[in-house]
């Protein structure tokens, strides 16, 4: 069995989904498969649910949409299969667990890649950290949790792991511009930037990548218009890293040709304190 989180949600065996298709189901499904292998509480399940409401036959009722997911996958994965659904999800003192392996669910398979390239990141092995950041991004294929109905403990995980996909990106952005890679990065921060209007690690990243491609005004432009934004939607100027960025640019730093950049350090960090 297959499950995918950050794509249409889809569970599959052999090739054929075996998705519930009725919302609450679905839910409990999602829930349990982003803590594969963790126990999830009764309380949590009927939260998701039912939020600060549930009707008084709330335990009985999420007891028989339990009953309702063993069966179905019981009968999608077939007697042969080697864990059919009464030992897939199991229930435990307080509440119940997707017994699968963590390889099952994309959304761990993300957690691992990341983990692989932050590991190489922290070495200042680039290539490698590109390369599992990259791969770890690939699974991204729709906005998380994309057709299940989120309660409040979904929607809390559907944030959760948006910025974990940021903070990823942000890392391989800046094993690229480490690889020297800063003019093939320009489209896209460009549109990131679009999409992320006070976003400061990304206005740092684009900044540098400019500067390293010939393209010093336009650097300091990104910094002019951030710096308005920031003031005119939160009262705030933009942060001593990027300030301190933003005076190396005028000041010609040296240390900004570096293509590969130091080590062991992000490019919104380039110039803390």
């Amino acid at each position: 069995m297959r499950i995918r989180i950050l794509e249409p949600f889809r569970v599959e065996s052999n090739g054929r989904s075996i998705a519930p298709t009725a919302g609450k189901p679905r839910q409990i499904l999602a829930l349990l498969a982003l803590n594969a292998g963790q126990t999830v509480r009764v309380h949590t399940l009927m939260a998701e649910l039912w939020a600060t409401a549930p009707p008084q036959s709330a335990l009985a009722t999420l007891q028989s949409y339990i009953s309702q997911l063993r069966r179905g996958l019981d009968v999608a994965l077939g007697p042969d299969a080697p864990h059919h659904a009464p030992g897939v999800i199991v229930r435990c003192h307080g509440g119940y667990r997707l017994d699968i392996a963590l390889t099952a669910v994309d959304v761990h398979e993300h957690h691992r890649l990341v983990a692989v390239g932050d590991a190489h990141f922290a070495t200042g092995n680039d290539v490698e950290a590109a390369a599992a950041y990259s791969a770890a991004l690939a699974l991204w294929q729709s906005p998380v949790l994309a057709g299940v109905p989120c309660g409040r403990v979904l929607e809390a995980e559907r944030r959760r792991l948006g910025v974990a996909r940021m903070v990823a990106l942000e890392r391989r952005i800046d094993t690229d511009l480490r690889l020297g890679r800063h003019a093939e990065l320009l489209t896209e921060l460009a549109g990131l930037l679009d999409r992320h209007p006070l976003h400061e690690a990304l206005h740092s990243q684009a900044m540098v990548a400019l500067y390293r491609s010939g393209r010093r005004a336009e650097a300091l432009g990104v910094y002019r218009r951030l710096s308005r934004r920031l003031v005119e939607h939160l009262g705030v100027e933009p942060s001593p890293q990027l300030q301190r960025l933003y005076q190396a640019i005028i000041t010609v730093d040296p240390t900004l040709v570096v293509a590969a950049g130091p080590r062991h350090t992000s490019t919104f960090d380039l110039y803390a304190a």
